[in-house]
């Protein structure tokens, strides 16, 4: 028999403060707690004096996607990609595209279990490249994304972060460090959006998007959801795009998605179409190379295009590819640009398919 799976676990980046109370130092929300008491995210807390996960070995659920789904289109094209996430979030997003996951205050959500090993030896079973930590943030059950990783590394399975970059510079680089790649949702660019409309601060995300490009080999790529008249003004994406390219350089990708009514924003129209075909104008005017539209039917703003010679270079029909023009290198066939990003020579046949798993019921594999 093997002994019972942990789900509750110590954590290691908090300290004491004056007044008794324990302070968590994972994110920049700095939560102040009691005994007894949880952090925003509701998944850390303190317990015997010291601040544990809750959800270690949790889920909300397990699903095979396209890497393009996460969004990556410069990761692996083509492969398929176990995808999980727990409860919970450090932010407070009035506008979240998941909140039954990341504002569920109930443990009955999280109704899947697999430890690290049977989350990749379920990834290789189903010849999946990747484990991507999403639909909540990863940043908030870091022990458990960092072991799965570990594991998943043991195998032959890359690790993907699917966060919204809120985290303190000492835990960021440990957890990078067991990372492959990121999508990282840069959600506006104002203060005022990110403390009215997601309860949080503009500075450390973008702190964390240098620490990728310069301290890192982490391949990342951004997304922001455009949502009408909050965040997708000209001035607003010209400040954005500049910034990218001044601080992060014209080869990050960028994505640029459509927001439908949601949550606490359900009186919000959805973004229309037009909306992220101009936003990526602008960034693509700024000098940027790799700008992408998404949640649209667009295979224009969806595709590839090499930056030098305007050649297709990969073809994307909503998450299916097409047309793939990259020789083994990762050069466009046309005139020899390398495009950055990971690429395995030929591309992966997964498609636009979406495979929900119950890791659970899975047959034990041999470790």
């Amino acid at each position: 028999m093997h002994a019972p799976m942990r789900t509750v676990v110590a954590t290691r980046y908090w300290h004491r403060l004056e007044d008794g109370r324990i302070q968590c130092d994972v994110c920049p929300r700095a939560c102040k707690l009691n005994e007894g008491q949880r952090g925003l995210c509701f998944v850390r807390g303190r317990e015997h004096d010291q601040i544990r996960l809750f959800s270690y070995g949790r889920s909300s659920g397990f699903c095979v996607d396209p890497v393009e789904k996460k969004p990556l289109n410069h990761f692996l094209p083509g492969t398929a990609v176990l995808s999980f996430g727990t409860a919970g979030c450090n932010l407070a997003c009035k506008f979240c595209q998941n909140w039954d996951m990341s504002k569920s205050r109930e443990m009955d959500t999280l109704a899947d279990a697999a430890s690290p090993e049977a989350l990749a030896a379920t990834a290789k079973s189903l010849a999946c490249t990747s484990l991507a930590f999403t639909y909540n943030d990863p940043v908030i059950f870091m022990e458990y994304a960092m072991d799965a990783a570990d594991a998943g590394h043991a195998l032959g399975i890359k690790s993907i972060a699917v966060t919204a970059g809120y985290m303190c510079p000492e835990p960021r680089m440990e957890f990078y460090r067991h990372m492959d790649a990121a999508n990282v949702d840069l959600k506006g660019f104002s203060e005022e959006f990110y403390w009215k409309t997601c309860g949080g601060h503009l500075q450390p995300v973008l702190d964390t998007l240098q620490y990728l490009k310069h301290e890192t080999s982490v391949w990342f790529e951004i997304t922001t959801l455009l949502i009408p008249d909050l965040n997708d003004s000209d001035a607003e994406i010209e400040n954005e795009t500049q910034w990218i390219m001044q601080n992060l350089g014209p080869d990050v990708p960028l994505h640029f998605t459509a927001f439908h009514p949601d949550y606490k924003l359900r009186d919000r129209p959805p973004t229309p179409a037009a909306t992220l075909v101009r936003a990526r104008a602008i960034a693509l005017n700024n000098g940027l190379h790799y700008c992408y539209t998404g949640n649209v039917h667009d295979r224009i703003g969806g595709s590839t295009w090499c930056p030098d010679c305007g050649a297709l270079v990969i073809e994307r029909d909503w998450y299916a590819l097409g047309a793939w023009n990259l020789n083994a290198a990762g050069h466009c066939r046309s005139c020899g640009t390398p495009i950055p990003g990971k690429f395995a020579g030929k591309p992966g046949d997964w498609g636009r398919r979406r495979m929900p798993v119950r890791v659970a019921l899975m047959p034990q594999m041999q470790m």
